[in-house]
């Protein structure tokens, strides 16, 4: 399943159990801009690794929810509990940890099962990032 098939699953989960909630996906990734295009997109961004979802609902002492959206079955970690050395993996990490310093809930979500659980953690004043 790509990534793109879980934005939708979790769009139409979005749609119907919180009807009312504010949402958006960063699809810059997965565009093939021109070159052209794609020199005034960088030039607009102050960071790479931006979340593919953003969920503007506060929430307890959260401005919002960022989710980073990978297949199911992404390592994102070592059993030793440090990130896997992919460059993009860690360059997401650390956006996930400035935008949790920023006052909000920022996690990865490897598939739909995950991300599913998260958002309805969060929506549900349950969310409690682990280190």
């Amino acid at each position: 399943m790509r990534e793109h098939d879980i934005y939708t699953m979790i769009a139409d989960y979005l749609r119907y159990q919180y009807p009312t909630v504010i949402y958006r996906f960063d699809l810059a990734a997965d565009l093939k801009l021109t070159m052209g295009q794609a020199r005034k997109h960088k030039r607009l961004q102050r960071y790479r690794g931006y979340p593919d979802l953003f969920i503007a609902e506060p929430k307890g002492k959260y401005g919002g929810l960022f989710l980073e959206i990978k297949k199911a079955g992404t390592k994102i970690f070592k059993k030793d509990g440090a990130i896997v050395a992919d460059a993009h993996i860690r360059e997401q990490y650390g956006m996930l940890e400035d935008l949790r310093f920023a006052g909000y809930a920022a996690e990865f979500a490897c598939g739909f099962d995950e991300a599913k659980k998260l958002i309805d953690d969060y929506m549900k004043g349950k969310y409690a990032h682990i280190d």
